[in-house]
């Protein structure tokens, strides 16, 4: 594994959105390229749709 995050991303992220499939397949491919789940994840509602939040984080080697 890289010792930095690919793309030039950061080694923290906040990955926010509605809660649907999209959100959860763009959290899966954090944890695919390499990235750990930092925390737990948040949820609130908009007065439209749920909003749910998740950090990730690239692990220091």
């Amino acid at each position: 594994m890289s010792k930095s995050p690919p793309e030039g991303k950061p080694v923290y992220r906040l990955l926010t959105g509605k809660d649907d499939d999209a959100f959860c397949k763009r959290v899966s491919q954090a944890l695919a390229d390499g990235y750990q789940l930092y925390g737990s994840p948040a949820a609130t509602f908009n007065g439209e749709h749920v909003v749910v939040a998740q950090a990730v984080l690239w692990p220091h080697r």
